[in-house]
């Protein structure tokens, strides 16, 4: 497998722009695949290089085994970013992609790598804050699911349609438990703004858990409230697209 295909496999590119100044990737939620940003391409301009990160268990890598460790989805995400130092970029994660976004970009300053200008992280805690419920992943199917149900609150038809749902849970369940493996380790705060969206009635994420991202960067972390649970992206989306592409256009 040739290089542009690695990186065409992890980070999906819907309408590449050689010509674009910058870059955003695109983290997505547990369960989500690359496809949950395709309408973000069109909306964050001409001049922006919209690129979302496709995990292995999902869509095109459908057979493909899921990652169960951490530090080794980290590893492999920042070897990919490796081939996209030549043009300044952000990251937006949601819940799961969040985590991923965060440790991502402490891995390359690890390395020494360029790194996001800015980072729009929505759906999570603040990651030096103790877990917000008690684990789930390993729960028996129906309690599995009463407990996603209670917490993430899930809609649309992927989650209301039994036989998607069928499809869905092994991949959601791995991803759950992926996160909950997650072991924060304290390291300096970073040096890029911070945006933060959070949902207003979020049982999974309560919203005074993430006034404490502060704590990660030396520069403005901004707060940005909605209305609704941990997908308060369903009924905001417009609202989170414009205040990113508010962001990259500062950068541009």
């Amino acid at each position: 497998m040739n290089r542009e295909m690695v990186r065409s496999k992890w980070l999906f590119c819907l309408k590449p722009r050689p010509q674009a100044s910058l870059r955003l990737f695109c983290f997505p939620f547990g369960g989500g695949g690359a496809s949950v940003f395709n309408t973000w391409v069109d909306l964050m301009g001409d001049d922006v290089e919209v690129r979302a990160l496709q995990l292995p268990g999902r869509e095109g890598r459908y057979g493909e085994a899921i990652e169960q460790n951490v530090d080794q989805l980290v590893a492999k995400i920042v070897q990919v970013l490796g081939n996209y130092q030549d043009k300044p970029f952000a990251i937006f994660g949601y819940s799961l992609g969040s985590m991923l976004a965060f440790e991502v970009t402490r891995a390359l300053r690890r390395q020494n790598m360029r790194l996001p200008f800015h980072l729009f992280l929505a759906a999570l805690n603040a990651p030096q804050l103790p877990p917000t419920h008690p684990p789930i992943a390993d729960l028996a199917d129906k309690e599995f699911i009463d407990q996603v149900e209670y917490y993430y609150q899930p809609g649309g038809e992927a989650w209301n349609n039994l036989e998607l749902r069928e499809l869905l849970l092994p991949i959601l369940r791995k991803d759950i438990k992926l996160y909950e493996n997650y072991d924060y380790k304290s390291e300096p705060p970073l040096s890029c703004p911070i945006d933060i969206f959070a949902g207003k009635d979020d049982r999974s994420t309560p919203l005074e858990t993430t006034r404490d991202w502060t704590e990660q960067t030396t520069e403005h972390m901004s707060h940005h409230v909605f209305e609704g649970g941990h997908f308060f992206i369903d009924h905001s989306l417009v609202d989170i697209q414009r205040i990113v592409a508010t962001g990259l256009r500062r950068r541009s």
